[in-house]
């Protein structure tokens, strides 16, 4: 087969899953994404039982997911110095989960190391779009990251942080609790 003809079979193929993924779920998502198996690309990365993850988040080292945790798009999950997350989570899409960084290397020409520590999330945790924790802070269970949050510190169970840096604010599902 011709390269022109292999193009126009892959197109005729996309235009045929994007159609599909319309129909199904009222949404559009890449290329990659109508290719591959949210649930399956979990997987194969040991992640936990039901737990799905977008093809085009970005695993770097020990990354351990528990089970029915969902994933999103542009996520990255920085496992180089250990990352756990928990199960029932929500990590949103562009939400960036860091165990290392190299701040002190660079700022020392190369003579510093690049610093590592484990960052741990716990059991049922929502981490709102493009929030980005920390390496070395623990999420505890049932707490809430909010939008575009940068999160520096460990974090209770149960409480909600936003804000840069985040900050515990009152959660809006808990307000009328009494």
């Amino acid at each position: 087969m011709k390269t022109q003809e292999l193009k126009g079979a892959l197109r005729d193929l996309l235009k045929e899953l994007r159609a599909e993924m319309r129909a199904r779920f009222n949404r559009h998502v890449s290329a990659q994404d109508l290719l591959s198996d949210r649930w399956e690309t979990a997987r194969e990365h040991g992640f936990g039982e039901g737990s799905s993850c977008y093809n085009n988040v970005l695993i770097l080292g020990d990354v351990t997911v528990g089970a029915s945790t969902w994933i999103g798009p542009n996520v990255i999950l920085d496992g180089s110095g250990g990352l756990t997350v928990g199960s029932h989570c929500d990590i949103s899409a562009g939400a960036q989960l860091y165990s290392h960084h190299t701040v002190k290397r660079v700022t020392s020409m190369g003579e510093a190391p690049v610093e590592y520590a484990p960052t741990v999330i716990g059991d049922g945790v929502y981490i709102g779009p493009n929030a980005v924790i920390q390496k070395g802070v623990t999420v505890g269970d049932r707490a809430v990251i909010g939008a575009m949050s940068f999160v520096n510190r460990d974090v209770p169970p149960g409480v909600m942080v936003c804000g840069v840096p985040a900050r515990v604010v009152p959660r809006s599902d808990q307000m009328d609790e009494g």
